[in-house]
């Protein structure tokens, strides 16, 4: 069987505080957009694909995504992973089309995008104070930055840093210039072992 263009997908939310609340939602869902969620899970894995796509039933995020079961070729499924993006070690590190900052360490990530990290309160903006995304974007430039891998979930490449004790004191330091109160307690609290750095193509940037 060939791949059709769209397929009715059951969607309902894996939150546990919401299971007995949110109805399930059908709609006509692009099979391309149905494989884009499936390759957070499997990478450009054909036989992990085609598998799913006959499974029937896929979570991702909050989400599960439910379909009658489709047997396709492997020659239909090669077509379609051919054309997502592959990782690309080589691509440089491009600071303006950075989008989000995920502090890690032995505890949940820290997720922080870059409209969040470059606020700037009234003070800040008549002094032209750096925000904490500059010095995210600092420590990026400064240190050993490394490729890790492209992320389909979020059409990004990512990027990872290493974290020594004074660039993390410098990250909790620099906490107090966030705008959400939430966040800032987080990072003055969680132990910080790397960073990773969420960059959009420019073919992407927009989407």
């Amino acid at each position: 069987m060939t791949l059709p263009e769209t397929i009715r997908v059951k969607l309902s939310s894996e939150a546990a505080e919401y299971v007995s609340l949110t109805p399930v939602v059908v709609q006509e869902m692009p099979v391309r957009e149905l494989v884009e969620h499936m390759l957070g899970l499997t990478g450009k894995d054909e036989a992990r694909v085609r598998d799913l796509l006959l499974r029937g039933t896929l979570v991702s995020g909050a989400s599960r995504f439910r379909w009658t079961g489709l047997e396709v070729d492997l020659e239909g499924v090669r077509a379609l992973l051919d054309g997502f993006p592959n990782p690309e070690p080589a691509r440089p590190f491009a600071v303006d089309r950075c989008v989000r900052a995920v502090l890690r360490g032995p505890r949940q990530p820290i997720r922080i995008a870059r409209e969040a990290g470059s606020f700037r309160g009234i003070m800040a903006r008549i002094t032209r104070r750096p925000t904490f995304w500059d010095l995210v974007m600092e420590l990026a430039l400064s240190g050993e930055l490394r490729y890790s891998d492209y992320s389909y979930r979020d059409r990004a490449d990512v990027y990872r840093l290493s974290i020594d004790p004074v660039a993390a004191q410098r990250l909790r330091d620099a906490a107090r210039l966030l705008r959400f109160s939430a966040l800032e307690a987080q990072i003055r609290v969680v132990p910080i072992e790397s960073l990773d750095l969420y960059v959009l193509r420019p073919e992407t940037q927009g989407r």
